[in-house]
């Protein structure tokens, strides 16, 4: 048996070699590495599989995020609200452009943003909600979406995690993760469900408006070459990057399908483990297990994964501190609530392997050390 990682990107990469490496060879050969053949060719694979009118490529997730922002011309002060339980970038993007972060709680079972507390949290300053699709299913968008509505807020999906997860409105109607709202914005970091070999990102819309500014934001505010229309940045995805996924779009679907398998195979083998809370689904939303993330009782979790560490099975803690408790976030942001189920969240979850390559033996073994763990 091969050691266990978290991500096995060399696997996955030895699997689609003959096609990956001629992806690239042929960017070299072409000598086009900015704005290529390939980021056209995957703009339009995008559109396709997402199912979004429009999709604008960029550097980075988090470049996605301050891009998004800045295209709603919000001013210094507004307030965005975010879940509390999340990466930095949700928030840093929010905080970099002046703007207050307004944090709310999370669902407890999903780990996603509580929308019944999402009211409590809108002021006379609030702008825009952005929910951020954890760990590979989505928030709770058509409640969230009819407050936005209520109160004329524009919602900015973060979905860096749940690239392919699907939420079906109670009509019927299903959407892809990140075109529900005005935006979403997308992360092709390398341990994402669709990565590329270094950084990259991407934003979705429906609106013709905010495609034009999302695009020219990303380009220097140009509307064309040398003509300045706003004030924007510098925010490409490379030719190389956009190679890589086009070829790895082709496999997203198998890539997913070997995540749910895992995640069967997980939520089977520790269904009997008394102290362990497996990940429950929003019954409205696929989940495409970015992550894959229990919850440990008795204030046990570093103890466990201390353990583990010791059989040769790597865990990580996605995170450990709560945004509240971050030293650059915490005399910036606003909150509504007490934040307690972010707290004891982040005390207590633990993130187990996941990815594509991961053998059934693996996770036989990884069972086989959680259950030989007495508390």
């Amino acid at each position: 048996m091969q050691p266990i990682q978290m991500v096995d990107l060399t696997t996955q990469y030895e699997r689609i070699r003959p096609a990956m490496d001629q992806a690239m060879l042929d960017v070299v050969r072409s000598g086009l590495y900015i704005n290529g053949e390939a980021v056209a060719a995957l703009t339009e694979d995008l559109r396709l599989y997402t199912g979004a009118k429009y999709v604008i490529p960029c550097a980075n997730g988090t470049d996605a995020l301050q891009i998004a922002l800045m295209a709603l011309d919000l001013h210094a002060g507004d307030e965005v609200i975010v879940p509390a339980f999340t990466y930095a970038a949700s928030a840093e993007a929010i905080a970099l452009l002046q703007l207050t972060p307004v944090l709310v709680d999370v669902d407890p079972k999903t780990f996603n943003i509580d929308v019944r507390k999402i009211e409590k949290a809108i002021s006379s300053k609030t702008r825009a909600i952005i929910p951020v699709h954890l760990f590979g299913q989505t928030a709770d968008m058509e409640p969230l979406m009819e407050i936005a509505q209520k109160y004329h807020l524009y919602v900015i999906e973060d979905n860096a995690q749940s690239i392919g997860s699907i939420y079906t409105f109670s009509s019927g109607i299903q959407k892809q993760a990140g075109t529900v709202g005005d935006i979403g914005t997308l992360s092709f970091f390398p341990t994402k469900n669709l990565g590329c070999y270094g950084d990259g990102g991407a934003m979705l819309t429906d609106d013709e408006s905010l495609a034009g500014r999302l695009r020219m934001i990303a380009s220097h505010g140009q509307s064309q070459k040398y003509r300045h229309e706003r004030i924007g940045c510098n925010s490409r995805l490379d030719t190389l990057q956009a190679a890589v996924l086009r070829v790895k779009l082709r496999h997203l679907a198998s890539y997913v399908f070997a995540r749910r398998k895992a995640a069967s195979a997980y939520n089977a083998g520790l269904k009997t483990v008394s102290w362990i809370e497996t990940p429950e689904c929003l019954p409205a939303s696929t989940h495409v297990y970015h992550q894959y993330t229990i919850k440990i009782k008795n204030g046990q979790r570093d103890n466990v994964q201390q353990y583990l560490k010791t059989q040769g099975i790597p865990s990580t803690v996605y995170y450990p501190l709560p945004l509240q408790e971050q030293p650059a976030f915490r005399n910036i942001v606003r909150t509504s609530c007490d934040l307690n189920e972010t707290r004891a969240i982040c005390q207590s979850v633990l993130s187990l392997p996941m990815h594509t390559e991961l053998e059934d033996k693996q996770i036989a073994k990884i069972m086989e050390e959680i259950k030989n763990y007495k508390l």
